[in-house]
């Protein structure tokens, strides 16, 4: 086939003038070589698109692939993980992951988590904060947890996210809404394990490669998963895989969600537990990064023994499927 990549590279935002924290879900050049290295190792065409403009353009001269392998995470919005594929379907060209209307939604962690509460799973409490007046509004107990509501890489989180009164929650929502103009999601704060669960494939075909436990050391940002933590995971966390009971959970969990969410080929979604050991539902990244080492979703996959040329060629292997029956 030949395959176009599409993708965001970090590097050429931040010459832009962008900062480290608005490129945080953006790729390295290591990603994209290795993900094309794959690609051609199984016997693909591999065009370099780069960002959606880059796509725009190419579309307009009258471009066209078998398939696009897309990991763009867009810049701006609610759509901005959806802006690829929505282009590619009005083309009627397939594309890796999800569709436009998972990634708008699930990007939008109030209106993801309704899903889930409606398809019965457990996840915490949670309010919604637009304006700074909102945050008197909110009636859940102390103490709670704040994150923006449609960002990823642990953007916005960090140890203040936990928050314990009224005026701690205030400030923080205002934090959030004047940095990443977008509300506050406040949910009830959850004391237990952290879990990453890796899937990959598609509906009936979708399967749990396996629940990766994330353990924060003595030196990480404290209560979170947070973006510091992340950039520095191998000096900041372990991950050890799991297998006991609540991790079985996870896995059930999550392989449910995946389904009512209509998710594809690949990605991640995070679980904590409640102080009755209950894994609830945090979030779930439908387009999951892709550095072979750096990646949690990579990660699970080579402590389970999936190299990361098997994750790529079975990744491809479930998108095309849409090629052969000629959906986008």
């Amino acid at each position: 086939m030949r395959i176009g990549m599409t993708y965001d590279l970090r590097e050429d935002y931040l010459k832009m003038g962008y900062t480290e924290d608005q490129t945080a879900e953006f790729d390295r050049e290591e990603t994209i070589l290795a993900i094309a290295g794959v690609l051609s190792e199984l016997g693909h065409e591999v065009d370099r698109i780069g960002h959606v403009r880059a796509l725009v353009a190419r579309l307009a001269q009258g471009d066209t692939w078998d398939l696009v392998f897309n990991i763009c995470e867009g810049l701006w919005g609610y759509g901005r993980e959806a802006a690829v594929p929505a282009l590619l379907e009005a083309h009627h060209i397939p594309c890796t992951f999800s569709d436009s209307l998972i990634n708008a939604l699930t990007l939008h962690k109030g209106f993801a988590k309704q899903v889930v509460v409606h398809a019965g799973y457990p996840t915490p409490d949670f309010a919604v904060v637009e304006t700074p007046g909102d945050a008197g509004k909110v009636d859940l107990p102390y103490p709670l947890f704040v994150k923006p509501i449609a960002e990823g890489t642990g953007k916005g989180v960090h140890a203040l996210s936990r928050v314990d009164h009224p005026e701690h929650l205030r400030q923080t929502c205002i934090d959030i809404i004047e940095k990443y103009h977008q509300p506050a999601l406040v949910e009830t704060f959850l004391p237990g394990r952290e879990f990453t669960v890796g899937i990959v494939g598609t509906g009936p075909r979708a399967e749990v490669v396996g629940v990766l436990e994330v353990i924060l050391r003595k030196d990480a940002e404290a209560h979170a998963y947070s973006y510091v933590n992340k950039e520095n995971c191998e000096e900041l966390v372990t991950y050890r895989l799991a297998d006991d009971g609540p991790a079985r959970l996870c896995a059930e969990y999550a392989l449910g969600i995946w389904r009512a969410y209509g998710c594809r080929d690949a990605g991640r979604m995070d679980f904590r537990c409640d102080a009755a050991g209950i894994p609830n539902y945090l979030e779930v990244n439908p387009l999951a990064g892709l550095h072979p080492e750096h990646s949690d979703l990579p990660i699970i996959c080579t402590k389970v023994g999936i190299s990361f040329h098997d994750l790529i060629a079975r990744i491809v292997e479930s998108a095309s499927l849409r090629v052969v029956q000629g959906k986008a």
